[in-house]
């Protein structure tokens, strides 16, 4: 990733806004994003009956123009780069992927958006003065802005029953010896403002391996899951995801029990704890969460 400087942009890996040949005219899209909501008249009353509110799909438009005084070929490279960034078959063809639109304000941090770009509308009357204005129309699916550096927390598995040994020691201490699940909590920060959504990797070996939300109590459970050493496996909660998947890209979701939800397991803004268990007699088993703080302002 190409590092921003005052108001840029970039977007697909093409830079836009200060220092490079695009001027930023006006930006819209970057406020509170749309509204879903599920309001329902009152029968034979005033008013209507207040339903859940949800985040529609951000979108984002960018008016600027291309500047190169006196260079129209150069003008058009530009916006051929531009446009080629943004046609890559698994940015379109692909289900919940997009391009990546990275932002920075003056004073603030960059902050991203997966997007899919539905417009780059260039005109040319004056082009062969090396002036082209573009008309670019992006739409978020998601609509929270995430931190540009993801955030990455391992936890192994415990060995000892109670997490511990309390003074006084006292007789017997009793250790695991790999006949039941170890047990080990871990804690995770997110400094965002709102819910992010993480991926879970279990790397083995290990067997029957559940994750736990401490404050929450939602739960992700793989009873049947059991990973030889060096196997892995990917828990995706991310919004348009969803997906548990094998090191071999093969679907593990019929390993999750019923009653896992991956679309409610986000992590709330601050200190979550998260605990989990699994069968491992080497002590080398490893879950680790990625995710991206989340906020829902620019």
């Amino acid at each position: 990733m190409t590092d921003l400087t005052g108001s840029q942009v970039d977007l697909g890996g093409v830079l836009l806004g200060k220092g490079t040949p695009v001027n930023i005219i006006e930006m819209t899209g970057l406020g509170r994003p749309p509204v879903r909501d599920n309001d329902t008249d009152r029968p034979s009353m005033d008013g209507t009956w207040a339903g859940p509110d949800y985040w529609a799909a951000r979108q984002v438009q960018i008016d600027a123009a291309i500047k190169i005084p006196g260079d129209g070929p150069a003008c058009e490279a530009y916006l051929a780069a531009l446009q080629d960034a943004c046609a890559g078959d698994a940015d379109r063809l692909v289900p919940g992927e997009g391009v990546t639109l990275r932002v920075l304000r003056p004073g603030g941090v960059v902050k991203r958006l997966t997007v899919r770009v539905r417009r780059i509308d260039p005109e040319y009357a004056r082009v062969i003065h090396g002036y082209m204005p573009v008309d670019i129309e992006c739409l978020a699916h998601d609509p929270l802005w995430y931190a540009d550096t993801p955030q990455v927390t391992e936890i192994p598995l415990g060995w000892l029953t109670g997490g511990g040994f309390a003074a006084p020691v006292t007789a017997p201490i009793l250790v695991q010896d790999g006949t039941v699940a170890a047990d080990r909590p871990g804690w995770v920060t997110s400094h965002g403002t709102t819910s992010t959504w993480p991926v879970i990797r279990v790397t083995g070996p290990c067997a029957n391996v559940t994750v736990t939300h401490v404050a929450s109590g939602r739960t992700l459970a793989l009873p049947t899951l059991s990973l030889g050493p060096g196997q892995w496996v990917d828990i995706d909660t991310r919004p348009g995801y969803c997906t548990v998947t094998r090191e071999n890209g093969g679907n593990a979701s019929t390993a999750m029990s019923p009653g896992s939800r991956i679309d409610q397991f986000s992590l709330p803004p601050g200190v979550s704890e998260i605990r989990w268990t699994a069968f491992d007699n080497t002590h080398t088993a490893r879950l680790r969460l990625t995710w991206r703080d989340a906020y829902t302002a620019l």
